[in-house]
C-alpha cells in the first residue's frame, strides 16, 4: 500500500519538521510514504469571503494536479467524519483489502480547502471541530497513520 500525504505549504518551524520526520521514518517499516508540498497563497489578515474563495480555489487547483486518478482520497475537513484511532486503522485496513492500493490524505491551507478538492474526496475526515494549524496537523495525522498501522499489525502502542 501506498500513502501518500498531499499538503498545502511547507512545514516552516523546526520542531514540527523533526517530528513529522520521525514518524515518516517509523511508517518506513509498514507502508511506502510520499510527501507531497504544494504552495500556498498568501493570505492577507482579515480576507474577506470572495478573496479568501479565490486562495482555496488557487490552492485547490495544485491540490488537485498532484491527487492521482485512482487514489482513494480523504480529505481532512472540519465538516467530516470524526474516527477513533481504531475506526481509522480499520478503514485503511477495509480499504487495502478491497484493492485499494493508494490512499491520498489532503491537508488544506490555512482557510481549508476547496469545494472542487472536497467534492473529489472519497471521504472526509475530522480530527476535530477545533482549528490546528495546518503544520502541527500533518504531525497528527503522520502519528494517527503510524498508530493505524501498529493496530493492524496487532503492535502494542500506548492508549
Amino acid at each position: 500500500m501506498k500513502i501518500t500525504i498531499l499538503a498545502v505549504g511547507k512545514v516552516k518551524e523546526p520542531f514540527y519538521r523533526d517530528a513529522a520526520a520521525e514518524y515518516v521514518k517509523r511508517l518506513g517499516r509498514y507502508v511506502k510514504l510520499e510527501i507531497i508540498e504544494v504552495a500556498d497563497e498568501k493570505t492577507p489578515d482579515h480576507a474577506g469571503g470572495q478573496e479568501a474563495a479565490l486562495i482555496r480555489e488557487k490552492e485547490g487547483a495544485r491540490l488537485e494536479r498532484r491527487i492521482p486518478q485512482q487514489a482513494y482520497v480523504i480529505a481532512l475537513a472540519i465538516e467530516g467524519k470524526q474516527l477513533d484511532s481504531v475506526e481509522l486503522s480499520e478503514k485503511i485496513q477495509r480499504l487495502g483489502v478491497s484493492g485499494e492500493s493508494h490512499i491520498v490524505f489532503v491537508i488544506g491551507g490555512s482557510l481549508g480547502l476547496s469545494p472542487a478538492v472536497l467534492k473529489r474526496a472519497d471521504f472526509l475526515l475530522s480530527f476535530s471541530r477545533m482549528t490546528f494549524p495546518h503544520q502541527l496537523m500533518r504531525v497528527i495525522l503522520l502519528e494517527q497513520v503510524y498508530r493505524s498501522f501498529r493496530i493492524i499489525q496487532k503492535e502494542p502502542y500506548h492508549k
